[in-house]
């Protein structure tokens, strides 16, 4: 079955469905299991109780197996916790100080997807074997994109929860950010929405507590030294010095560090975070706690 809204065909099997037994799936009607490649084996003595098979635009072929994996504990707590500003030139910035490159996947490929894309155009519309062709190389370097956004995403969350109890992140609407012509194939490319559902999944499962502040909160606006709000600051100053107390900040790293204390004043007493002028809705900072998987 096929979403319009969506390039990937899947059908899912429940336990009735199929068998599986020593590390080998057999679906239902088949007489020999699946050739597959494992991306990791799965935990000793689980079994799985879903299982679904997809097809994305690109012709490669899935299988998904859900399963409780016991092994998925809460860590360790720690004191630590971190701010996250988003932003384009750098992917993320921390409260630490640390700034974490924008891989900018899709510019690295870019020419190649330009080169997929005039080759498909001129192929004649309809569904003849060359167009379905041409169709499934401008999908191949679509998915190749995909796949090394994902693969760094999952290794910056993976880190940001192993290190820190709390994160902070901003409560952004890349829907709407997404209507700016000018950057809005950026701001595809650096993927926030998909960051943050990964961060908040893992988050669930280790025991950690994701933040979100809200977007109207003027994180790039306040001194996070002394608290003192500057009436300007267009996105072409990268960095400034506090007219008050004097204390020189990079634009991004003090947005994190207010972002984290934001979060934090949430974490402490549940208090909101009303921005420093009247926005729309007043919304304040919201909270997301710390589920644990169900056993």
């Amino acid at each position: 079955m096929k979403s319009r809204k969506k390039s990937r065909k899947s059908a899912e099997y429940t336990t009735s469905a199929f068998r599986f037994q020593g590390g080998k799936l057999t679906l239902a009607k088949m007489t020999e299991p699946l050739a597959i490649v494992w991306s990791r084996p799965l935990p000793e003595g689980v079994a799985p109780s879903t299982v679904t098979v997809s097809q994305d635009a690109a012709g490669r072929w899935f299988v998904s197996v859900l399963c409780e994996d016991p092994g998925v504990k809460p860590l360790p707590t720690t004191d630590a916790a971190v701010g996250v500003d988003a932003g384009l030139d750098h992917l993320l910035t921390l409260s630490t100080g640390e700034k974490i490159t924008n891989p900018r996947h899709e510019r690295r490929d870019r020419a190649r997807l330009a080169r997929a894309q005039r080759e498909l155009a001129r192929k004649a519309k309809g569904e003849g074997a060359n167009r379905a062709k041409a169709r499934r190389k401008v999908a191949r370097v679509h998915a190749r994109i995909a796949d090394r956004r994902r693969d760094t995403l999952h290794k910056i969350t993976t880190r940001l929860v192993r290190d820190n109890q709390t994160i902070v992140i901003e409560d952004l609407t890349v829907r709407n950010l997404l209507k700016n012509g000018r950057l809005a194939r950026a701001i595809s490319d650096a993927v926030w929405s998909e960051f943050r559902s990964m961060l908040e999944y893992k988050a669930r499962w280790y025991g950690r507590e994701v933040i979100a502040v809200d977007r109207w909160f003027p994180s790039s606006k306040l001194c996070s030294h002394c608290g003192t709000p500057q009436n300007m600051m267009p996105l072409s100053v990268r960095a400034w010095t506090c007219g008050s107390c004097g204390v020189s900040h990079d634009r991004d790293v003090n947005a994190a560090r207010n972002i984290l204390a934001a979060g934090l004043a949430v974490s402490a007493c549940g208090a909101g975070v009303r921005p420093q002028r009247s926005t729309p809705g007043g919304q304040s900072a919201t909270k997301q706690e710390p589920l644990r998987r169900e056993p």
